[in-house]
């Protein structure tokens, strides 16, 4: 029952934050950032009391972004609560949510306030790995997460991981590319993730896992599509052609391409996670077998090792007597010769003076 409101909570915070991240899209790429210039203050006003009618073009965007990411704080907090009873890596993660969600908001207003383009930065990476943090709570809470899958080997394992480190970069690269213009890294990001995802998403469609399967072939529709979003969005900001929409398009394709971005991190997330799970209880596996295999061989020596009969004869080996003879060899006694020597000489033959 609490696993249930845990895992229900971590699927409301989830889709809470994915709407954070499609506002925060709307406030970069309108210009909106600084439409409301004071924090945690909106022009003077309690931020939940600011009037509805004052939100209006880029405040409407800036406001709703603030008000939202209130709304996840909220839900992060009582998903912190009801991890806390499942206690172990659940109530870990679950304050680990609350200590991000914290350094968000924080490092939202201080953008605001002190006006810095690498705070910005910093903001919407942490923002991507909060949504990946979460995917990673709902999935570990859910039953479906539960089930029992095939043997992954070692290399599977670590190439999801590597899967999700390079998605993640590559949208650590777009924020570069947004706020600091550099181009080169996220195309470089860009055929990093192109290359890796298929090999990852093939070798785990090989496995016949029921959980990995369906989210390998979902990865690869995003991937897909998220190229096709990629080339617009390059064309609407880096060329002069002539796009359909044009600023309506120019605005969405971006918007588009960060979101879709955030869902192939959480279903990369989700596919780590859950090679994660089946590579540990394959270890737990080889190590029951081998205990029992231990067990086995120990038994084995117990019954060679028991107390067996020997009949010793000792009849063929008679003692042997060695007789010393000494009779050749006389005793030797040394005769000292004292003639030479004048202290030796008798005292008749000292002269007396």
């Amino acid at each position: 029952m609490e696993s249930a409101v845990a895992h229900r909570l971590a699927l409301a915070t989830l889709a809470a934050t994915c709407v954070l991240i499609l506002f925060g899209g709307l406030v970069t790429n309108t210009g909106a950032a600084l439409a409301v210039p004071d924090w945690p203050s909106t022009f003077g006003h309690n931020m939940f009391l600011f009037p509805w009618s004052g939100m209006v073009g880029g405040i409407f965007y800036e406001h709703s972004h603030r008000l939202i990411g209130a709304l996840v704080g909220v839900l992060t907090l009582g998903l912190a609560a009801a991890l806390w009873p499942l206690g172990g890596r659940l109530r870990r993660l679950g304050l680990l949510a609350v200590t991000v969600v914290l350094a968000q908001g924080l490092l939202g207003g201080l953008r605001v306030v002190l006006l810095h383009d690498t705070l910005a930065i910093f903001h919407g990476s942490l923002a991507q790995a909060f949504f990946a943090l979460l995917a990673a709570i709902a999935w570990l809470t859910a039953p479906r997460g539960a089930v029992a899958g095939p043997p992954i080997a070692r290399e599977v394992q670590g190439l999801a991981l590597l899967a999700a480190g390079l998605v993640y970069a590559q949208i650590v690269f777009g924020a570069l590319l947004t706020h600091a213009g550099r181009v080169d890294l996220h195309l470089a990001g860009a055929v990093a993730v192109f290359v890796v995802l298929p090999i990852v998403t093939a070798r785990l469609r090989r496995t016949g896992d029921v959980v990995a399967v369906p989210v390998a072939r979902l990865l690869l529709g995003l991937l897909g599509i998220q190229l096709l979003l990629g080339i617009g969005s390059f064309l609407a900001r880096f060329s002069s052609l002539w796009i359909p929409g044009e600023q309506l398009t120019v605005l969405i394709l971006p918007v588009a391409h960060r979101l879709l971005g955030s869902l192939l991190l959480a279903a990369t997330v989700v596919l780590a996670v859950r090679a994660l799970t089946l590579a540990k209880k394959e270890a737990e596996q080889e190590k029951g077998s081998r205990r029992a295999t231990d067990r086995a061989l120990t038994i084995h020596d117990a019954v060679d090792r028991a107390p067996r009969s020997h009949a010793v004869s000792t009849g063929d080996r008679a003692p042997r007597s060695h007789v010393a003879s000494t009779g050749d060899r006389a005793p030797r006694s040394r005769a000292a010769s004292f003639s030479g020597h004048p202290r030796c000489e008798p005292a008749s033959r000292r002269s007396l003076q």
